[in-house]
């Protein structure tokens, strides 16, 4: 509960100065923050890495699935 009273003292608080502002370079900046905070991450990752998770995908809907058991044998010297 404190950890969510200090989002929104904080959150309160940045209203509060963001209403006060009167530079549009500022303004302008903040929005571009905002803009990159909602960027969709599918566009910022390589097309090997698209490649893979919708190999991924098509393989559980096929049922290709490895139980937790069986990947943490397979991984666990990493882990």
């Amino acid at each position: 509960m404190k950890a969510e009273l200090n989002i929104n003292s904080k959150k309160l608080e940045l209203i509060q100065w963001l209403s006060t502002i009167e530079d549009l370079s500022v303004l302008n900046k903040i929005i571009d923050l905002k803009k990159q905070e909602n960027k969709d991450w599918w566009i910022s990752i390589s097309e090997n890495e698209k490649q893979s998770i919708e190999k991924g995908l098509q393989d559980a809907e096929a049922g290709k699935l490895n139980s937790h058991s069986k990947a943490k044998k397979i991984y666990d010297k990493w882990l």
